[in-house]
């Protein structure tokens, strides 16, 4: 993972390895999320990445030890497999529902109740012009899949190819834009204009949202390291 080599120093790799981060953190958990929680990997990654890049992190963010001892290389205290079942328990309530989520992961969604229209998954403002600028990046939904490309976890990945290109690091999925073809005329101001356009615009109180409402410590501690992102970025 990115997260194993950002301390390179390079700015760009660490914000590539920090948007990876929370991709993993927000998409429905895996064995690679559990397992990264359960050994303290991801605390490790989430401290040393805000540590390169200057963020602030709260005191209390890693409270609960996330069923891990927060300690970089220590043994873990919670069977993965049961952690995989607690983080599908809460992500299920938090951001899928029954009927609706706590906490809608779609910036389209979220946007149009901010702004009192109807919001309707793909076709509404937000989402079509998340799609826009993916495909203008090189970027486009996964054959075979009919999910909304303005999830949290997918404008993630997104950002993350942007900074590994402004790295001079070619990222898979993104063949075929050149750097001058991109948003903005380069990977870098690509990147920043989604921040600007898309990420700051929602994600914010989505991290706030998350941070209140979630039972699960990881969920906090991934919702506080989303909100330090945004406030630094």
């Amino acid at each position: 993972m990115l997260f194993d080599v950002f301390a390179r120093g390079e700015s760009w790799i660490a914000r590539a390895a920090l948007c990876e981060l929370l991709s993993l953190s927000f998409r429905y958990p895996d064995d690679v999320l559990a397992d990264a929680v359960s050994s303290g990997d991801w605390v490790c990654a989430a401290r040393e990445i805000a540590g390169v890049l200057g963020l602030d992190l709260p005191g209390d963010f890693d409270e609960g030890s996330l069923g891990a001892v927060p300690l970089c290389g220590a043994e873990a205290l919670v069977d993965s497999r049961s952690l995989l079942s607690a983080l599908r328990v809460e992500a299920t309530r938090l951001f899928v529902g029954a009927p609706e989520p706590a906490c809608s992961p779609y910036e389209g969604i979220r946007r149009a109740e901010v702004e009192g229209v109807p919001a309707l998954m793909f076709v509404n403002p937000h989402s079509m012009e998340v799609e826009r600028f993916s495909r203008a990046c090189g970027l486009g939904r996964p054959e075979g899949t009919n999910e909304p490309l303005d999830h949290v976890a997918t404008e993630f990945e997104l950002l993350q190819v942007l900074a590994l290109r402004a790295a001079g690091v070619e990222a898979a999925g993104a063949e075929g834009v050149a750097q001058a073809e991109l948003p903005g005329g380069s990977a870098a101001a690509a990147y920043e204009l989604f921040l600007a356009e898309h990420a700051r615009l929602w994600m914010p109180a989505f991290a706030e949202d998350v941070a209140a409402e979630t039972r699960h410590p990881f969920y906090r501690a991934a919702a506080l390291l989303l909100r330090a992102f945004v406030a630094a970025a």
